[in-house]
Order: structure tokens, then sequence, then C-alpha cells
């Protein structure tokens, strides 16, 4: 009987597939159509990735509720390929599940596979093992670069094909590459991406998309695909600039940035003059132009993806956080940008159209306090090492995130010694026999150099805690191997003979992690404990009287925290909490015995 129903309810979703009617979306001349009818395109960007999957129907029924017919989204080839050929679709990386929702929720889908992205995500989205290969180009027509580049697109097309506008799914605009006038010229690489893509079974309309003074400078776009332009100021310049470009085309805002993205060491999070832009809303809609709001939802850079830029000639790495000073909040509220926009976007809505309401809020929770009862030293739970006669980069090991361990012995060192780390990515401990002597932060340069204390020993042990703190995402630098990159230097000579422990940090290995039951003054150091929940909720975890790390709970990666701010919380969504006990691990690099650790319904952004 249960084999009949389950027949039964096969056919149904095929016969259902089948009767569900292929539209067609096109653009022609100056004209978004649907069906062969005018269309406006009102757009928010979402990335299904930074939203805990159950949360993600939530967000797309209050990006409808605002007023938004379509949702905008990256995909990200690193959590896709973690390693080469091995792909994975499921859970959190499931993005038809995420598009088949959209449809379900009234909404259109524009996909921005890539495969290089931005977003202020770890090395933009492109896989970091890619960056083993010591003579790896991205970005342009070389050889291995695009073989990975080919395997990838086409197994994207597997997944997604079917859930074009020309299918009867959601999809009706994918964009090839993306804000290339910004880094390349080679448009013969844009020519061979969107053949690949093709190949891959894509057909609704191309498009890429630049910041307007890009298409002043450069001429690489592709004939066949729609150019839209980036900005979050001045439209009237940026659509001229566009139109300057090429004309007679539907003008779209590919992005309007809404809100900033913001560094850890910023004073204050980033944000946008968002009086001056209502009124440049307003000017855009009533011209009939297209807008894509970048973001609608920022979510959270959830384990150790954010990203980094080099901005005013030195290395910045992105918070946790991807609040953005969207639409919705991080936690997926609603703010008060969201109910203004909503009411500017009611009066552009087509004729006799009912928006639905905007869902309740999730539930919060404050959890007044946690409590860890157990600590296990770093130096106490390593790996088997790698041998190596020189030091090489985190990639090189076959490792993409996290932290990594470079030990050697200083043999027959001088008493007086000066230490000198050649391209250390990104932040670094410096211990000897044991005894933390010092820091190395990439964005200092001036502290690449340790000068080392003098000791008893002829043959002191030599520890190097590194932390890669995200790949570059954006400019001309973006080949960012992790770990020490070049060599290590004591007086002038080449350190040799090293032992490496590669240290990802995934929850398998916290889970191999050898506890004492009290908690004991180390540094670095895990520490472990659990709390009760009668019900479950929303949370921000204070990690104010912390140092410098990041959070388990319940097999979740919540991200880094580091005291110099401006974030001093993480977003702890409540589907990931049960009721009863719930387990808790925090690595910190710099404390010597656990703070005080509560949590909060509200992020404190003072």
């Amino acid at each position: 009987m249960k084999k009949l129903s389950f027949l039964f309810l096969l056919l149904f979703f095929i016969l259902a597939a089948i009767n569900t009617p292929a539209q067609e979306f096109a653009i022609v001349k100056d004209q978004f159509l649907m069906n062969g009818k005018p269309y406006r395109i009102l757009s928010g960007s979402m990335h299904y990735s930074r939203i805990p999957e159950a949360y993600q129907r939530d967000r797309l029924k209050k990006a409808k509720a605002m007023g938004l017919n379509t949702i905008d989204t990256y995909v990200f080839w690193n959590m896709l390929e973690p390693e080469p050929g091995k792909f994975d679709f499921t859970e959190q990386n499931n993005i038809a599940k995420y598009i088949r929702i959209a449809k379900e929720e009234g909404l259109n889908v524009i996909l921005r596979p890539g495969p290089y992205v931005c977003s202020e995500w770890d090395f933009g989205g492109l896989p970091a093992w890619l960056l083993k290969d010591p003579d790896i180009r991205v970005r342009c027509l070389n050889k291995n670069y695009m073989n990975a580049v080919e395997k990838y697109i086409m197994r994207l097309g597997k997944e997604l094909s079917n859930l074009q506008i020309t299918k009867g799914g959601p999809i009706v605009m994918i964009q090839i590459e993306n804000e290339y006038g910004s880094y390349g010229n080679d448009r013969e690489y844009l020519v061979k991406l969107s053949s690949i893509f093709h190949k891959a079974g894509f057909d609704v309309p191309f498009f890429t998309s630049d910041a307007g003074d890009q298409y002043i400078y450069k001429s690489v776009g592709l004939n066949d695909a729609l150019p839209v332009v980036n900005f979050g100021s001045n439209p009237q310049y940026n659509f001229r600039m566009l139109n300057e470009f090429r004309s007679g085309i539907p003008n779209m805002s590919g992005e309007y940035w809404v809100g900033w993205f913001t560094y850890w060491g910023d004073k204050k999070w980033g944000t946008q003059d968002w009086d001056r832009q209502k009124k440049e809303i307003e000017w855009m809609l009533d011209k009939g132009k297209s807008i894509n709001f970048y973001m609608f939802h920022g979510g959270t850079n959830f384990g150790f993806y954010a990203g980094a830029n080099w901005d005013n000639d030195k290395y910045n790495s992105d918070i946790t956080s991807y609040d953005y000073d969207a639409l919705l909040d991080e936690a997926g509220n609603p703010t008060k940008k969201y109910y203004e926009l909503s009411q500017i976007l009611s009066k552009y809505q087509p004729q006799g159209t009912e928006l639905p309401k905007v869902p309740d809020q999730i539930s919060t929770i404050n959890v007044p306090e946690i409590k860890l009862t157990k600590t296990a030293s770093l130096f106490n739970n390593l790996p088997q090492p790698k041998i190596s006669s020189q030091v090489h980069s985190m990639e090189y090991y076959g490792q993409n995130l996290g932290y990594i361990l470079y030990r050697t012995k200083l043999v027959g060192r001088p008493k007086k010694a000066k230490l000198v780390f050649n391209k250390l990515h990104d932040y670094a401990q410096i211990y000897l026999d044991g005894k933390f002597i010092g820091t190395v932060y990439r964005n200092k340069e001036e502290n690449s150099m340790i000068e080392l204390p003098e000791t008893d020993d002829p043959n002191p042990t030599l520890d190097v805690v590194v932390e890669a703190l995200g790949r570059i995402n954006f400019g001309p630098r973006l080949l960012d191997r992790k770990g020490i990159t070049n060599y290590v230097e004591l007086n002038g000579v080449t350190l040799m003979n090293w032992k490496v422990y590669n240290l990802p940090m995934n929850y398998s290995d916290l889970n191999k992690l050898k506890f004492t039951e009290e908690i004991v003054s180390t540094a670095p150091a895990f520490y472990s404990g659990h709390f009760d929940l009668e019900k479950t909720g929303d949370t921000f975890l204070d990690l104010s009287k912390w140092k410098k790390g990041f959070v388990f709970v319940n097999g979740h990666n919540l991200g880094r925290y580091w005291d110099i701010g401006p974030q001093h919380d993480l977003y702890l969504p409540g589907v990931w909490l049960k009721k009863g006990r719930n387990e808790i691990i925090i690595f910190d690099l710099l404390i010597d015995t656990p703070a005080p650790l509560s949590s909060s319904s509200m992020r404190n952004k003072d």
C-alpha cells in the first residue's frame, strides 16, 4: 500500500511539472517583456547561503510583501565544490530548493552564478583549491581555470536549467561573470563563458553588470548580453554612462546599494544616506527604470566565508555579519527602511495588485548565562603534521579555510635574533617554547618582524599559528593565498625543516578534541559547555568580553568574533537551537580563561 501511494505521489509531481506552463521573458528594444507585455523588474538581492535554510521562505515572503516581484541571488562556487569534482547541493547548498520556494511565493529569480561574484565573500566565490596550482590565473582564459569553470557551470546546469522561465520555472535572467569592467579587458573570456552557459542549457536572457564609470573606460561588453549598471548614488549620471555605452536598451540598476559592508576595525557599521536614496529611488521609478536593491537582506557570513579587500594600501577583512544596513536586518526583521520603501513601491505596482501581509517576526529569546566547563589546549590537540623542507601556503597543503600551525626548531640560534615573515596572510600568534612572544597582522606591515627574546635553550621550538581571515574578493589581488606564503628568515637565514599542522576547524575536527573536565588557563584554547532552553528563538551571543576566535553551537559555525569591533556579537538562529540541552564550543586565540557569556534578543550596534 505504501509503495502504491508513493507511485501515485510521484505521478502527481511528474504531471504537475509537465503541466507547468512555460512563459516568456524577453528583451525587446528598450523594454522587458513578460509574455509579450511590458514588465518592470523590482528586485532585491538575497543570497541563499547567507540565510539558514529553514528561514529562506520567511525572507522570500517578506520580499513579496514589500512589493518586489523578483529575487536576485549569487551562486557561491566555493561552497558547492569544496574539493575538485566533489559537488554538494544539499541542505544549505540546495539552491534549487531556494529557487522553487521563490516561485511558490510568486517571485521571479535573477541568477548570478559567476563564476566570480565578489560579494564580500572569500575569494569572490572562487574555490580556494584553485590556488594550489602555482601557475593559476583567474577571470581569464587560463587553461586550468577554464577547465574548472566549465565543469562547475555544466554541473550547475544539471541542477538549475530546468528552473528557467522557458521550462516553467522562475529564473528570468542570468548574469555572466560580475563587474568584469573593474577587473579585466578580455572580451574573449566573456564570450567563452557565454558559450559554456548556453552549452549547460541556459537559454534565458544573459546580462552583465558594471559600475557606471567602468562604461566610460571599458568596452568588453557582450553583444548578446544586456548591460546593467551598479551604483549607490547619482542615478542620472550612472544611467547616462550606461546609455552612452549602449543605447536603446531597458535601463536597470543591477545593484542599487542601499547600505554597505563593514571591516574589522571600522569605527562604525557601513551605511548610506537613506533620505537621499529615497528621492533617487522615486526618480528611477518615475523614469521607468528597473531596480535591484542590494541588499534586500544581507544575512550572515557564517563560518569562515567572509571576504576581504585591499583598500588604502592595506588589507581589510570583513566582519561576520552581512547586515549591510539592508531592508531586512541580519535576523530577517523589517527595518524602518523596509516599510518606507514598501510605501514607495506600492505606487508602482500593476493595477489591481494586492500585496500579502508582512509575516510576523520570528520569536526571540535571551539566554542569561552560558556555562563553559571544559578546556582543550590547541597545542595538546594537534593532528598529525606534514613534513615540509620550507613553508608553503595553506592551499599547498590542501586546506581551504581556518587556521594552520607551522613548527620548527631554531637550531643553534643566536641569542639576539630577528625573525622576519615574508608574506604572512593574515594574522599570526608567535610562540617560543610554548611562550607567546608576539603578533603579526598583515595590515600592519611593520609587524612582520619579531625580535626574539633570549633563551637558555640553544634549539628552542618556534610555533606560528596563522589565521586565514578571508581572501581578497575584489580588484587585482585576488590570488590571495593563506598561511605563510613565501618564507621565514632568522637574521637573514631562511628557516628549514618544518612540521605543518592543518587546522581547518571543521566540526568533525572539534569532535576529536580531548577536553579537561575543568577550566585551565591557557591560550590558544577551546572552551566547551552547554545551556538548557525551555523554548527556542533567535538570539545574539554577546562576545564583548572575549578576544578573538569563533563559535560553534550544535555543530553550526556562527563565524568569527574579534574585540576590535565594531561587531561584538554573533547571530544565533533559533532554528539551530533545540529545547533542552544545547552544546557550545568556543575557540579563542588570545584569552586565557573564558569570560562571562550570555545572549540578547537584539543586536547592540553601539
